[in-house]
């Protein structure tokens, strides 16, 4: 391509809106022009990449298995009715009426469309197992847009869905997926780490995401150092400690303390001078309409997500003061176990404390010197808090450590979760009528490129990867007016094209400079610089992007070393 015919807009300036780094490079590097909040329009060298994302995907998605298609985006709202998802799924879910006053809503995800196309045209065992993907675009209605493609309303995905017959065939088909998604973006030259993960609004048990390792990420990845175990902060677990016998004799009286306006752990800790290690927090929480009493040490956070699944809760939240104070008989700030009237579960953190400190379920009291099974009893203890750095791996005996990752892609068993409820069955050798078992796969396309910029790029610009670079190579003559020089940059380019090498000629009247801050700022792996100087040697200059590195390279031999570089990259991320 010459740059003087492609549609490039770049920017010298910061975009004031732009709040991350893909987000300021994909404005000034002329990938992306926005339409409106959280809706973006791509540019020519944008809309390269995305489809070169697309590719990898398709190849891959192909290779292991999955068969392409294209469902609409508009959805009827009787089949989100059928899964139970048109109340559910919230205001992300944009809903509106046609002429006729009938409802849809634009698709955030597909999981209804295929279980009704599924359930339609297979009926027998014969026909599965089955995985459908297709390469879309998705909807979901952000109440806040930010962070440019990284976390938008209109985007591309890649959703895939499998059916099987038996738990067997779905962990076959997921496994197959897992290797399918670590081939994915391997192929994409990044660096990334599968993380286990919590299934969240889409269902299910069990699920990974696929985290693109970058400082700006604004998910926290919870990683052993001993072992591969790895999951992000909302689903990473707690080793449970071995349960030991604490004496009665070392359990002191019960003593119930005035703290004036002590309601925080912060306060109760300074009045009663005790740390806050020696502290129970009782929250109370509604799910689905049932107060749970939830206790956890008073320096630890509680995991509302932990605490939902534990729970098996549809619906999640803190109590509000009415219910507070019919389970405690006291106002918000004073709950505590002893004599509360709910139930009551523990997280680990309490299980082997002695005498420690509790709300009074009295306002302006505490209770000091509280102990488990002598003044209260638990239900049970689980998982149910966040964890912290150096907390005991779940797997082994190491420690874990935190690290900042970028969602780019999720897998999920869903099991029977939209089967069950829309009635996709089939029959099995016997006759007999069996539902089907789902797993659902995404990647995010755009938002993946937007990750690879985040992990790649410098001061200059972007830094691309070569199997997602818009171009691999671009021709620099200094001098345009100089025909020995345009005349060994259009040969050269001639010569790229044939050998498949995509290429752009700078074949702008501008100064060196500029060309050189362009390159630069979109990213190019390679620039082959023709001057004056270094032809009189017959040699140019080739840089890579990556390193930095410079070397003089003769002309005759340059199309061939371009062509090494850029097949022993692809071959190496085979």
């Amino acid at each position: 391509m010459r740059y003087s015919e492609m549609h490039l807009p770049t920017l010298r300036e910061i975009p004031s809106d732009a709040e991350v780094i893909s987000h300021k490079l994909m404005i000034r590097a002329g990938m992306i022009r926005k339409l409106t909040s959280g809706i973006y329009s791509y540019l020519p060298l944008g809309y390269r990449v995305i489809r070169k994302v697309e590719q990898i995907v398709r190849e891959e998605m192909n290779k292991a298995g999955a068969q392409e298609v294209f469902m609409p985006m508009v959805q009827p709202a009787e089949l989100w009715e059928e899964s139970g998802r048109w109340v559910h799924y919230g205001k992300e879910l944009l809903r509106f009426r046609d002429r006729h006053e009938r409802p849809y809503c634009l698709g955030p995800t597909h999981e209804e469309v295929i279980t009704d196309l599924v359930r339609n045209d297979v009926k027998t065992y014969r026909q599965l197992p089955l995985n459908l993907y297709q390469i879309q675009t998705k909807f979901r209605d952000e109440v806040r847009p930010r962070f440019g493609v990284m976390r938008c309303r209109e985007f591309g995905m890649k959703d895939a869905y499998s059916f099987d017959a038996d738990e067997e065939g779905a962990q076959n088909s997921y496994e197959k997926m897992f290797k399918a998604y670590n081939n994915i973006f391997r192929r994409c030259g990044l660096r990334f780490r599968p993380v286990e993960a919590d299934s969240g609004s889409i269902g299910g048990k069990y699920s990974h995401e696929f985290m693109v390792m970058a400082d700006s990420g604004e998910d926290a990845i919870v990683f052993c150092e001993k072992c591969s175990y790895a999951a992000n902060l909302e689903k990473a677990e707690i080793a449970q400690p071995a349960k030991k016998n604490i004496p009665e004799k070392d359990m002191l009286p019960l003593e119930s303390v005035h703290t004036p306006n002590a309601r925080t752990i912060e306060e109760v800790s300074a009045f009663l001078k005790v740390k806050p290690e020696n502290i129970i927090k009782t929250l109370i929480f509604n799910a689905d309409g049932h107060p749970c009493a939830v206790l956890i040490r008073g320096d630890q956070e509680v995991n509302e997500i932990k605490v939902k699944n534990y729970l098996g809760a549809g619906e999640l939240e803190l109590a509000d003061d009415e219910i507070i104070n019919k389970a405690t008989g006291a106002p918000r700030g004073f709950a505590g176990a002893v004599n509360i009237k709910t139930r009551v579960i523990a997280d680990y953190s309490i299980m082997n404390m002695i005498n420690f400190v509790t709300g009074a379920n009295k306002q302006d009291y505490h209770l000091k010197n509280v102990n488990v099974g002598r003044d209260f009893q638990v239900e049970a203890y689980a998982d149910l808090r966040v964890v912290e750095e150096n907390d005991s791996c779940p797997r082994c005996a190491g420690k874990v450590k935190f690290a900042r990752g970028i969602e780019v892609g999720h897998v999920f068993k869903l099991g029977t979760k939209y089967s069950k409820a829309m009635k996709a069955v089939y029959l099995d050798k016997d006759g007999q009528e069996k539902t089907m078992i789902m797993g659902c796969y995404g990647i995010g396309i755009s938002r993946t490129v937007a990750a690879c910029i985040e992990q790649n790029h410098d001061d200059q610009g972007i830094v691309w990867p070569v199997p997602l670079a818009p171009y691999h190579v671009i021709i620099t003559p200094v001098n345009v007016n100089d025909k020995s020089i345009s005349d060994v940059a259009e040969n050269l380019y001639n010569k790229m094209q044939d050998e498949k090498i995509e290429a752009i000629l700078d074949d702008r009247d501008e100064r060196a400079g500029v060309k050189f801050n362009d390159a630069d700022l979109i990213g190019i792996p390679l620039r082959v610089v023709i001057g004056q100087k270094n032809l009189a040697l017959n040699k140019v200059e080739l840089k890579i992007r990556q390193t930095g590195e410079n070397k003089l390279i003769a002309v005759d031999e340059i199309v061939n070393e371009v062509k090494e570089y850029v097949n022993k990259v692809f071959s190496s991320a085979e």
